[in-house]
């Protein structure tokens, strides 16, 4: 079912933050080959069919930075099955072993989920305005869009990531922020 003694699995959004299963340990990763972009219109966790929201998807082409976590070989079918729920529960990722190379130079086999770019949810390329839009004003069952934009960047920055496009909607949405506040 993996390719290694201990399987690993590349996180680049929200499995950084709240990976949501044990393991043995965690690094920062590079993945060749995809990048990270907030390409899936969200319909479940970040917002619904009315008002969709935004959610990362690794899209073909480019790199990744983001984090590596290897799973004790006993609990993998768990946690396994684990991310099959949270993961694939819409057929909007694919599941995928790619190698990673960890911070430390040491190349590993990662289970990735990339962007299925045939699915409905997948928004494509969207301009920051739209982004902005649609991140601004949806909420799903695991809470506000721009919670989820915000812990991302946070957590990349805090891994000494930065990600120049999430920044760039990160900053649009202090502004926000700073405005309400000048007018309370």
């Amino acid at each position: 079912m993996h390719p290694t003694a201990n399987p690993w699995v590349f996180g680049y959004g929200s499995l950084i933050w709240n990976p949501g299963f044990a393991f043995l340990r965690s690094e920062k990763a590079l993945l060749r080959g995809a990048h990270r972009s907030l390409s899936i219109y969200s319909h479940r966790h970040r917002g619904t069919p009315e008002h969709p929201g935004l959610v990362f998807g690794l899209s073909h082409g480019g790199s990744c930075l983001g984090v590596a976590f290897e799973v004790e070989a006993a609990r993998w079918p768990q946690i396994f099955d684990y991310l099959q729920e949270r993961e694939q529960d819409r057929g909007v990722y694919r599941e995928a072993w790619r190698n990673v190379t960890l911070a430390g130079g040491l190349s590993v086999k990662a289970l990735a989920y990339l962007v299925n770019e045939q699915h409905a949810q997948f928004a494509g390329r969207l301009d920051l305005d739209e982004q902005l839009r649609l991140i601004r004003h949806s909420t799903g069952e695991s809470g506000r869009n721009t919670e989820y934009v915000r812990n991302t960047a946070e957590h990349l920055l805090a891994l000494g990531i930065r990600d120049k496009a999430l920044l760039q909607i990160v900053a649009a949405l202090d502004a926000d922020a700073e405005l309400l506040a000048a007018r309370a």
